[in-house]
């Protein structure tokens, strides 16, 4: 049997570090909390047996208020791993041992994973871990997981504890509360835990859940309203005594163990008066004048620089290869062989035209990512969340909107998933449907062809200008949304702003990777496998004729079918009509689809190419309304299946997708004939 170890700390306290420091993984790590949202497992390396590592959701107790608090709890008690290994951010020391405090009376064997100690040892402050472990009553191991220091002796002490535990040796609880509430546990322990058949945990826990009043944990022991009657005597003599209700209370008990566990064992140097150079930098950053404006140009730098300098030319060189060189030879391989001229139509007018086209956009993108795992990692899009907020409170919504917000700038999917850590359940379906609307890097090679082809002078500006008009757009359907079908107050949004600090070249490298993969895997699967059919359904009609004008193929008939929804937008070839019905699978097979209807596979530089063919058939203005209709219209259908999934509701889904391509046929509409209006072309 494997032994079982699961990661809980606060969001931001190098648990995900930690997890890849033990598993040899590369899950992305970022200077900001949310990071984590789904429980992931690993197996420890250098160690000997089978060890697993489980990292929970970041969170910062216990209580079952968002669905991160409910993953982590669920997995501890139903699961029962044989070690909680809590990672506690040694700079924050009396926050994170909130958390703990809930851990230990959770009943699982605990160890304390001191982290960020470096850190902790650069202020000058001391802690005495042997005083800690006195008054926790459970091994703390000292850390810095950036390092790899103290990761070794970590997991042996959890190796330890798990045999102890299993050799069932007894944890003695906490004594956290004072006589009033420790005897009111102790009589429900005795009066009214006695009476379940199942425990789903300590009996003192499940006392004090009951106290508490958690639903949840009522839910899991199905308590009857007898039990419930019995209970409130308990609750109403500690209510009146103490002037509070009972979540409160309880709280406010463990805070103030806490403060004297931290007095005890915590000497802080004393801090000077001056700011330190987060708070000198927060000054500029996060200024109510300057936040946004500034916010805006280090986006708008992004863009610049992924789209000239080297990461152009590499992108140039690229396509090159791929479409030239490489179609040549298999050309030539082909010619020598005898290959039918199907087959060299579908490798080279199919799928090296299309793969090959979107492939030859990687170090643009690679560009991108790098730059927003800079703004990431460093803490900068912590603050930029934190500033967003002022302006998404004033608007109606929530704060916490625009984390997942940024993060769809990478991937819709992830994106959708970090909504998990929203508790208001109108707030988070808002989201949801408002993610879509940021402009992921599948979009992006789209982009890049068509300023390539109209904006050769502006590219980084006018794609700036799309990324802009996501933001904008989601904001003003969200407070359409709001104020009709969401109506309600916007929750408190509460959020840690970490620390700044230098990114490591080794985790910008994990992060772009991990980014990265995805790319290339889709393009490997998903978009060689799209090109396959579309070549077959531009190459063959109805009767499976194979026809030399692809307006009588199966496309043609589909594309001639759709283009009248299209035409009001400039968009009056079939050809890209069609295209961007294909890109419902995945938003880099319009971009595909385009290099096979255009057919500019048989040889030389396929974007060259593409971009030739783009030119006769679309104008600037024309080609702006289609890159608009692009970043606003259908998701992708992983997407999509996620939003499903995260909202549970096919009503709610059909409705997203129903209003983001409405939004994005008014607004693409508008842009046009308002563009015509002024004379544009």
């Amino acid at each position: 049997m494997p032994i079982r170890f699961a990661l809980v700390g606060n969001p931001n306290c190098g648990k995900t570090t930690l997890f890849n420091e033990i598993t040899g993984s590369t899950q992305y790590v970022g200077n900001w909390p949310g990071v984590t949202i789904d429980k992931k497992e690993g197996k420890a390396k250098k160690f000997e047996g089978d060890i697993r590592i489980i990292d929970l959701p970041g969170i910062y107790s216990l209580s079952p208020y968002s669905m991160e608090e409910i993953i982590a709890r669920d997995y501890i008690l139903d699961e029962k791993p044989d070690v909680v290994i809590n990672i506690v951010d040694a700079t924050n020391i009396e926050r994170n041992l909130y958390l703990t405090t809930q851990l230990i009376e959770l009943g699982r064997p605990v160890v304390v994973a001191l982290n960020m100690m470096d850190a902790v040892e650069a202020r000058g402050d001391k802690i005495d871990t042997k005083i800690l472990e006195t008054l926790l009553k459970v091994p703390i191991i000292l850390t810095s997981a950036s390092k790899g220091r103290g990761v070794k002796e970590l997991i042996e002490k959890a190796i330890q504890v798990a045999h102890t535990a299993s050799a069932d040796v007894s944890f003695s609880p906490l004594k956290l509360y004072d006589e009033s509430v420790e005897s009111s546990l102790e009589e429900i322990e005795k009066n009214v835990i006695s009476e379940f058949d199942e425990k789903i945990g300590p009996t003192r826990w499940m006392a004090l859940k009951l106290l508490e009043g958690d639903e949840t944990i009522q839910d899991k022991l199905k308590v009857p309203v007898t039990t419930l009657d019995k209970l409130k005597p308990y609750k109403e003599k500690l209510e009146k005594r103490y002037q509070s209700d009972m979540e409160t209370i309880i709280a406010d008990s463990r805070y103030q163990f806490i403060t004297g566990v931290v007095d005890k064992a915590v000497k802080k140097k004393k801090q000077s008066s001056h700011l330190t150079i987060s708070d000198k930098i927060d000054k500029v950053v996060t200024n109510r004048i300057l936040a946004i404006p500034l916010f805006l140009g280090v986006m708008f730098l992004a863009f610049q620089a992924t789209f000239s300098g080297l990461s152009k030319i590499a992108s140039d060189q690229l396509g090159s290869l791929l479409t030239d060189t490489l179609a040549g030879w298999l050309s030539k391989l082909l010619e020598a062989g005898g290959g039918a001229p199907w087959l060299h139509g579908l490798l080279i007018d199919g799928i090296l035209a299309g793969v090959g086209t979107v492939l030859s956009f990687m170090p643009q993108i690679m560009v991108l990512f790098l730059c927003l795992s800079i703004l990431e990692d460093s803490g900068y899009m912590s603050r930029a969340a934190f500033v967003m907020d002022r302006l998404f409170r004033k608007l109606g919504l929530s704060g916490k909107s625009f984390i997942p917000m940024i993060i769809g700038f990478g991937c819709n999917v992830p994106a959708i998933m970090a909504t998990r850590t929203m508790e208001n359940e109108k707030d988070r379906r808002l989201t949801i449907m408002l993610t879509p609307f940021m402009s992921c890097s599948a979009r992006l090679v789209i982009y890049t062809v068509f300023v390539g082809a109209f904006f050769p002078d502006h590219q980084g500006l006018i794609i700036f200008s799309l990324y802009l008009l996501g933001i904008i757009i989601a904001v003003l359907s969200g407070i359409l949304l709001k104020n009709t079908v969401f109506k309600g107050e916007a929750s408190p949004f509460v959020m840690e702003l970490p620390p700044y600090r230098i990114p490591t070249l080794k985790g910008l490298l994990i992060h772009m990777w991990d980014r990265a993969k995805h790319f290339l895997l889709k393009a490997g699967t998903v978009i060689l496998a799209a090109t396959v059919i579309i070549w077959f359904l531009e190459t063959f009609n109805f009767s499976l004729h194979m026809v030399d004008n692809p307006g009588e193929s199966i496309f043609g008939f589909i594309g001639k079918s759709i283009t009248p929804f299209f035409a009001p937008l400039g968009i009056g070839d079939w050809k890209a009509a069609v295209a961007l019905l294909a890109g419902f699978v995945a938003k880099e097979i319009v971009l595909a689809t385009m290099a096979i209807l255009y057919g500019v596979g048989g040889s030389g530089d396929n974007t060259a190419g593409l971009i030739t063919a783009l030119q006769h058939y679309f104008t600037p203005l024309r080609a702006y309304t289609f890159m608009v209709f692009t970043l606003l219209y259908l998701p992708c259908l992983p997407t999509a299946v996620v939003m499903k999934r995260e909202m549970n509701s096919w009503k709610w889904t059909f409705f997203a997708l129903g209003y983001e391509v409405s939004v994005a046929w008014i607004v693409s509409f508008m842009i046009f004939n308002v563009g015509k209006l002024v004379g544009l072309s």
